[in-house]
């Protein structure tokens, strides 16, 4: 899956692409650190958040 896809992603499926287990997934919902839909019992996360999350801890190169 890519991200250029804009569906809503599952809680293993977000785990995946961020690059971090699913507790970890779930503990930022709880913590509310990362956006999510609640559809009845089931939990998504939107791209955007995904994109958000990756954006927001990038560490640029140090200049030479």
């Amino acid at each position: 899956m890519t991200l250029v896809d804009s569906k809503p992603r599952t809680v293993p499926e977000a785990a995946t692409e961020l690059n971090v287990s699913q507790a970890t997934i779930r503990a930022w919902i709880g913590q509310r650190k990362i956006g999510h839909l609640k559809l009845g019992r089931s939990v998504r996360i939107p791209a955007d958040e995904i994109r958000r999350k990756l954006e927001h801890g990038y560490v640029p190169p140090a200049p030479e």
